[in-house]
């Protein structure tokens, strides 16, 4: 009980308490893009088109940097694969923690016989790998806004 404790915790808190520690303890850079637009509009509103344009070309430019290996375009499918793992990986995860209570629930009924002392460190693992996988994919979607 106590390990399902700490995996369905643990999921739950290290995502959000790792976006804090980010947002708090790593400050942004105060010279940001927008300060800058901002700044220009106020006291030289003429140079704000010529920044913007150097500011696009100098994105674009990161961009094909970046994107200096990629050849050609990656087909949908394996964008769409890569999308999907994680909410497969949690809809698995729950369907498996079901299956689980289904046969806890009707294991009394079942014609089979068995023994729960060899299953149980296997049981204890898989149940536990679910919990720790649902609530991490839970967890990452909590934040904690500045």
């Amino acid at each position: 009980m106590i390990l399902d404790l700490i995996a369905t915790l643990g999921g739950l808190i290290v995502p959000p308490v790792f976006d804090f520690v980010k947002k708090k303890f790593i400050k942004s850079e105060s010279d940001t893009p927008e300060r800058t637009i901002g700044a220009l509009a106020t006291t030289k509103p003429e140079a704000v088109p010529g920044y913007v344009e150097a500011l696009a070309k100098w994105l674009d430019s990161q961009v094909k940097f970046f994107n200096r290996d990629v050849v050609g375009a990656v087909s949908q499918w394996v964008v769409d694969l890569r999308a999907a793992i994680r909410p497969i990986g949690v809809i698995l995860a729950f369907v498996t923690l079901g299956g689980m209570i289904y046969l806890t629930i009707t294991s009394g009924f079942s014609q089979f016989d068995v023994v729960p002392e060899v299953l149980d460190d296997m049981l204890v693992g898989i149940r536990l790998s679910c919990e720790t996988m649902i609530s991490s994919w839970f967890g990452s979607r909590f934040t904690i806004s500045k």
